[in-house]
């Protein structure tokens, strides 16, 4: 079988997908369909918006599903018809047996860990937040407990210092483009290597983020707090409450700190905005106030003289 016999079918829906997606394309492989997110309501006018997978596949010809149900009767026929060799998921929701059983040479996903660390829904934000200085991408065949089949193949990533979950959503998202297209290879050649994920109990997991994730708490110290801003910036964002008001902050850069209460803000020089915590302080260079644009620190202390 060469690659364009090999009927390939692409589950997913955010911009991380795309770059595996289109890498797919550029390698010859043959995408028959393509498996998205319906389309939803977005913005102030709640205008339908279309996923970022359907943009590209649509731009490509390629036909594109958008189950609302997944276990539907007449989608679970329309996906049967394109008769695929093997799907591909990434950052989509949890499929039925149903769907991840029915190709022959079976359903794989890429996820942005190395598993079995950081299994869930936010493997690169968690990684940031828990201070880890390594990560990576994993490609498994899908079983029935989510982000626990087979291991395909891993590869490495280490995390810069000041990096943030945005700079390394977008190192991700290349490498793991490159190591779906490794994996489609071995499946076409029979070379797949399958090895069992170990089960600990002490591996760190990436749940689904809330609100009260996103919170700082000035009693942390210095470093936990700075490593939840860089793991949450820029979405959802890690906030504060300054004056009153909800502070989201995006960037900032760890300083010593003396003679100040644990929460109590400094402003320097009218230029430099100074958190100070248990063990240290943070000089913030990228904010947002509630009701008010992202901007840098000098801009938002010139906002607020004016202000008075």
């Amino acid at each position: 079988m060469t690659k364009n016999q090999l009927k390939i079918v692409f589950i997913g829906t955010p911009d991380f997908a795309v770059a595996s997606l289109d890498a797919i394309l550029q390698n010859g492989f043959n995408v028959v369909a393509v498996i998205t997110a319906p389309d939803r309501p977005a913005g102030r006018g709640l205008k339908l918006q279309e996923s970022a997978v359907k943009k590209f596949a649509v731009e490509h010809g390629i036909p594109v599903l958008q189950p609302k149900n997944l276990k539907d009767p007449d989608f679970q026929a329309d996906l049967k018809s394109f008769q695929a060799d093997v799907q591909v998921v990434i950052a989509f929701r949890m499929l039925p047996e149903s769907v991840w059983n029915m190709p022959p040479l079976g359903t794989f996903n890429l996820h942005a860990s190395l598993l079995p660390a950081y299994r869930g829904a936010a493997p690169i934000n968690r990684v940031i937040m828990n201070g880890e200085n390594e990560t990576g991408v994993s490609t498994f065949f899908l079983q029935h407990e989510i982000d626990t089949g087979d291991l395909l193949f891993t590869e490495k990533v280490q995390i810069g210092p000041d990096e943030t979950a945005g700079e390394l959503h977008d190192r991700l998202m290349k490498q793991g483009s490159k190591l779906v297209v490794k994996t489609l290879e071995a499946i076409l050649t029979g070379q797949v290597p399958q090895l069992p994920q170990r089960e600990e109990m002490d591996l760190p997991i990436a749940p689904k983020l809330f609100k009260e994730d996103c919170y700082l708490d000035p009693n942390w110290s210095a470093e936990k707090v700075y490593n939840h801003i860089r793991g949450l910036s820029p979405y959802p964002g890690a906030f504060t409450e300054f004056r009153g008001k909800q502070l989201k902050i995006y960037r900032a850069e760890i300083i010593p700190s003396a003679s100040h209460s644990v929460g109590e803000w400094e402003i320097k020089d009218k230029k430099e905005l100074i958190w100070h915590l248990s063990d240290g302080a943070l000089k913030l260079t990228e904010v947002q106030l509630e009701g008010k644009k992202k901007m840098k620190t000098e801009d938002f202390l010139r906002g607020l003289q004016d202000t008075r």
